[in-house]
């Protein structure tokens, strides 16, 4: 038998020379001397729990001005399609974070009945399971609800939930799963194994520190792939694949404190040994993009497939068995977009329950308003609908502190502008709609300088417009890449924001009860957990005094709030006191 085996292998070897002997056209008609297979990953990120191509906040199918779609149940066609494609056993399915966080239907599974009650199943895990995803990797948003909720899904996943740079705070030892191997056959042939390194963001030290300070500690993402990649590798690893919850601008929206944020390109560059990245984090559409590692000099492939199931990256890697050894000689990805098929059915009938149980949540009435409130304009007007945030944060700090003396003041920014609170029936909806985000309330105490400093920062937001130019206020925010999210407004001061001035000589008239700040005046300020904590590297608040912190969602306490009162009425709250100005002069 032994003797049988050589001969075949002779004879393969001697084919093989004269196939190489052939003049290339006659060779290229006939099977080459070397065998090449390809591997094709596919690849999601910055789900936010859209499973579904619906829009909770408007009650309605999904619809943007680009003609997206969003949803798992379009991605499940797309991989379906792909695989058939393909052939089985020839793709993977990876997933780079933020997964269980976004929608209602994510808001109802964690606080309304939560998973960790009531034992089932979560939406996102329920939906990736049947779709079959090979591996997930933890975003900074999964770390929202807390450990609990997060350990229950992770359970509840088929697939191995990835997070190699979170470490338990006091042995620095890992505190998910790092990576994961996966083989894939091939016919008469070494099988090929492909190794997944999942790494997630530093950031959640900060933004989520009252669920994690103390329990995790995230290392950088950098000298994480530098001591796993190796230990993959040396298991036999053909591709590596990093998905990293992580932009690639290699810039942090904090300070230089934690590790980089937007670390995915520097980990191309950097960690030897990588063959691409499938990240997130930042919500961009990538198709493609190469970056050349520094050590080797080889080129690593990079791709983002935006967000909430809008697009799906697409990555194949061709291998050629080179010495015994399969080696990848070439690769490419694109991103597709989602809103070229249909849901598919079985994720539509699965996930129905759930879906339906949300849909009559966020349609349950807890309020009237008096007249339709927009936040259209908040980003660059003083409007009622953000000071209805403003009174409940300052209510609720009252209430919560009725010793003390010192005024109450409240941030508040525009989340989103197609934020409105019809007349008539206020809805859940209309409420989650306004307050996308599932911030908690504290309350700090600043100085009026501080506050001044506050306020100048914030005031970065805007581009210089020089006096008497047109206004054009599609171009008038978001100077420097700033979101809307990053532009807070304070109410319980009054104070004029002149764009003609340069960044950090713009607030003007800083007022409390009529009178100029005194820069040593002390003020309680209500603030969300984010900003609090860090998010977006506004400066004094980090250090500043907490004085109250009750875990109130922000979002609940104005629907309670809402469902008090009976009415939402802008003369009991609208207090416009901010507004642009170009040397003195009202820009509206």
């Amino acid at each position: 038998m032994q003797t049988k085996k050589l001969a075949l292998a002779g004879a393969a070897a001697l084919t093989a020379l004269a196939l190489a002997a052939l003049p290339a056209q006659a060779g290229a008609a006939q099977a080459g001397p070397a065998k090449t297979v390809t591997v094709t990953v596919m690849g999601t990120s910055d789900l936010h729990s859209n499973v579904l191509n619906w829009d909770y906040f408007k009650d309605t199918a999904y619809a943007d001005s680009a003609g997206n779609s969003v949803g798992l149940a379009k991605v499940s066609t797309l991989v379906n399609t792909i695989r058939a494609e393909r052939g089985p056993g020839h793709t993977l399915l990876f997933d780079s974070g933020d997964t269980i966080q976004g929608t209602p239907l994510a808001y109802y599974y964690a606080k309304i009945e939560p998973i960790t009650e009531t034992g089932s199943t979560h939406p996102m895990a329920k939906a990736m399971n049947a779709i079959g995803y090979d591996a997930v990797t933890l975003g900074n948003h999964e770390f929202n609800y807390g450990l609990p909720l997060l350990a229950t899904w992770i359970r509840q996943m088929k697939a191995p939930v990835l997070g190699a740079n979170a470490v338990h705070a006091t042995s620095g030892l890992p505190a998910y799963q790092p990576f994961v191997i996966k083989t894939m056959k091939v016919p008469g042939e070494k099988p090929i194994k492909v190794g997944v390194l999942g790494l997630t963001n530093p950031g959640v030290a900060i933004w989520d520190k009252a669920n994690v300070e103390g329990k995790l500690r995230f290392t950088d993402l950098v000298d994480s792939a530098k001591k796993w990649v190796p230990v993959i590798r040396g298991l036999g690893a053909d591709v590596v694949v990093v998905t990293a919850h992580a932009g690639d601008n290699g810039m942090s929206s904090y300070g230089g404190d934690l590790p980089v944020e937007n670390a995915s390109a520097l980990v191309a560059e950097q960690v030897p040994g990588i063959d691409a990245v499938l990240f997130g984090h930042a919500h961009n559409d990538v198709p493609q993009k190469f970056v050349t590692n520094k050590v080797t000099g080889q080129q690593v492939l990079l791709t983002e497939p935006g967000r909430w199931g809008q697009r799906l990256s697409r990555l194949d890697f061709q291998l050629t068995k080179q010495r015994g050894k399969w080696t990848v000689t070439g690769k490419s990805s694109a991103t597709i977009n989602t809103n070229t098929v249909a849901e598919d059915p079985k994720i539509v009938s699965l996930l129905k329950p759930q879906h339906d149980t949300t849909v009559a949540y966020v349609n349950k009435v807890v309020a009237k308003s008096a007249q339709e409130l927009s936040a259209a304009e908040s980003p660059y007007k003083d409007t009622p609908i953000l000071d209805y945030i403003q009174q409940v944060q300052t209510e609720t700090v009252k209430q919560a502190l009725p010793d003390n003396t010192l005024p109450v003041l409240s941030i508040a920014a525009p989340f989103s502008r197609s934020a409105v609170f019809p007349a008539g029936d206020i809805r859940v909806r209309d409420v989650a709609g306004l307050y996308v985000y599932d911030n908690t309330l504290l309350a700090i105490k600043l100085t009026g300088a501080q506050i001044k400093d506050y306020l100048e920062y914030s005031a970065k937001y805007f581009n210089q417009l020089a006096p008497g130019a047109p206004v054009d206020v599609a171009t008038l925010t978001n100077a420097s890449g700033t979101p809307d999210y990053n532009y807070d407004q304070l109410s319980g001061v009054s104070y004029d924001i002149d764009i003609s001035k340069p960044v950090g000589q713009r607030i003007a008239n800083l007022t409390y009860d009529g009178q100029p700040v005194p820069a040593d005046k002390e003020f309680v300020v209500a603030i969300n957990n984010y900003r609090q904590s860090g998010g977006g590297g506004f400066p004094h608040v980090t250090s500043a005094p907490v004085l109250y912190n009750a875990q109130v969602e922000i979002r609940q306490a104005l629907i309670e709030h809402a469902t008090a009162k009976g009415t939402i009425d802008p003369a009991d709250f609208a207090a416009p006191n901010w507004k642009l100005t170009r040397e003195g002069v009202p820009v509206f």
